[in-house]
């Protein structure tokens, strides 16, 4: 580890930023090290919002990763509440929105992705919601009563879970889709037909292949209103129409941003004392051969450590399987690898009987697999991508041999 790096400052309490502060102390950082937050919440998990939080069956403390103690243990300076506003790159210097100014050695950027917000007449009114922090779940959930109208607007992961949640607490609603299918641009057709079947079988109305052109109501949203003239009653609207890299500081520090702040596959910014990692990143994955960015748990824990270690000099190229998920009703849909790119798509099982998987490969090689309700072939597939496995296609589309045992050449 070298001397001179006496101050770390990371911005951004996120998963990122909470697995940072850990990975730097666990591995032998023991000089100043700073978390900046601009929620007043101690770091925590942000997968319940959309599930259990918001339906009142976890507490704010389960959130959590660490409790208060942790941070004083381990001598990290908390900056809750407050925001990073500028970075002064040549000063290595970070201000923030009180005022302070804090100078550092190595900078680490989590700052996460923020909620694209729509822009049509009424998207000022009060009740438009969106759903990125503890607080924005708190308000959804005031509003999910028995009997109360939910309009949901975008048929995304986060869309869908706030669906499900909704009306397992006993509301009425409809989720409102531009594309021809819920879950577009991250799932295969087969997996949004099922999806939509599942939803439609709760009593949710789902509806594709339709615009929404403008928010009425008198000083707080009402109903939603459509291009074709349908109009949707809202006792409760929640937004949910993809997310944008939150790059706003990176740029004050004159860092190259494109869909994300760019970086290396070590992390690192165009300034080298600057790294970034999480949702806010795009880098390169040598794997892929091209720039990627990950709206992601996994990737935020496995970048953000990666990111540590190229921050105390141990140099480590970033080069995982990416993997997600959504929890659905009693439906997982677990996500290994991107599909991009792919040439060939098959089957594995039948979507009827509940458990089924998608696998996509380019050239004869594994690229991703979509499972439902399926873990083994999830666990498998995140084994065999990374090994760059070349099944038979003959066994692949057996169900009842398993993927790992799907032969071909590795």
């Amino acid at each position: 580890m070298a001397v001179m790096i006496a101050t770390i400052v990371i911005v951004g309490g996120g998963q990122a930023g909470a697995q940072a502060v850990d990975t730097l102390r666990r591995e032998g950082f023991t000089q100043r090290l700073v978390l900046i937050s601009d929620e007043s919440v101690l770091p925590y998990q942000r997968p319940p919002l959309s599930k259990k939080f918001l339906s009142g069956e976890m507490a704010v403390e389960r959130l959590l990763f660490r409790h208060r103690g942790f941070y004083d243990e381990h001598a990290v300076e908390l900056k809750l509440g407050v925001r990073a506003t500028h970075i002064e790159a040549a000063a290595r210097r970070v201000r923030l929105s009180n005022g302070e100014e804090i100078d550092y050695d190595r900078l680490l950027l989590c700052t996460g992705a923020l909620p694209r917000r729509m822009s049509c007449p009424g998207s000022n009114l009060a009740g438009v919601n969106y759903l990125r922090t503890v607080e924005d779940a708190a308000a959804i959930a005031t509003g999910l009563q028995p009997g109360a109208r939910v309009v949901i607007v975008g048929g995304g992961y986060i869309g869908l879970e706030i669906a499900a949640t909704a009306r397992e607490m006993g509301c009425a609603v409809a989720v409102l889709e531009m594309a021809d299918r819920v879950m577009n641009r991250v799932v295969a057709s087969r997996v949004s037909e099922y999806f939509e079947h599942e939803h439609r079988t709760q009593g949710v109305k789902i509806i594709c292949n339709t615009r929404v052109v403008r928010f009425e109501g008198t000083g707080r949203v009402e109903r939603v209103v459509c291009a074709d003239g349908s109009m949707h009653p809202a006792d409760l609207l929640v937004v949910g129409v993809g997310a944008i890299a939150n790059t706003q500081v990176a740029a004050s520090a004159g860092l190259k941003c494109d869909n994300g702040i760019v970086v290396d596959e070590f992390c690192r910014t165009s300034d080298p004392a600057i790294f970034a990692a999480g949702d806010c990143s795009n880098f390169f994955s040598p794997r892929y051969q091209s720039r990627v960015r990950l709206e992601s748990v996994d990737n935020a824990f496995e970048q953000s450590k990666a990111a540590a270690l190229n921050m105390l000099d141990r140099p480590m190229a970033y080069d995982r399987v990416p993997w997600f998920w959504s929890d659905q009703y009693d439906n997982k849909l677990l996500i290994a690898g991107l599909s991009s790119g792919h040439d060939q798509q098959l089957t594995r099982g039948d979507p009827a009987t509940r458990s089924f998987s998608i696998c996509y490969l380019k050239g004869g090689e594994l690229l991703a697999v979509e499972a439902i309700n399926h873990s083994k072939d999830y666990m498998a597939a995140r084994k065999l991508i990374a090994e760059r496995f070349r099944p038979d296609l003959d066994k692949l589309a057996n169900f009842q041999i398993a993927l790992k045992d799907s032969g071909g050449e590795r």
